[in-house]
């Protein structure tokens, strides 16, 4: 059974900051591009930050450029978003998603909630 869980969400003032882990199972990870997306109330959901099977390549949002960071370890099943200097803007549902490089699977966690506000 595949499952990716993400924690590290909750509640901060603007310019804060907070780490985001995902950790996956069920899957062979390295496998796997992975990816965060995010989803204000009544908006789409959003690409925020990618990352290679390897960790050599990251890309990202031009609204986060410079305030977050993606990072995995594959010896962990994990990957994480630094977020830093955090806006109201930056308030939503936040998932991961991993997609296999042969597109064999698709996956997505359950989503974990940040707020940013005074």
């Amino acid at each position: 059974q595949v499952r990716l869980v993400e924690s590290g969400g909750g509640s901060v003032q603007p310019g804060g900051s907070l780490r985001l882990s995902c950790a996956g199972s069920g899957i062979t990870f390295s496998n796997y591009a992975m990816s965060w997306y995010h989803q204000a109330p009544g908006k789409e959901r959003e690409l925020v930050a990618g990352i290679t099977r390897a960790g050599d390549s990251t890309n990202y949002a031009d609204s986060v450029k410079g305030r977050f960071t993606m990072s995995r370890d594959n010896a962990k099943n994990t990957v994480y978003l630094e977020m830093n200097s955090l806006k109201p803007e930056d308030t939503a549902v936040y998932y991961c998603r991993a997609v296999h490089f042969l597109r064999f699977g698709d996956y997505w966690g359950q989503g974990t909630q940040v707020t940013v506000s005074s």
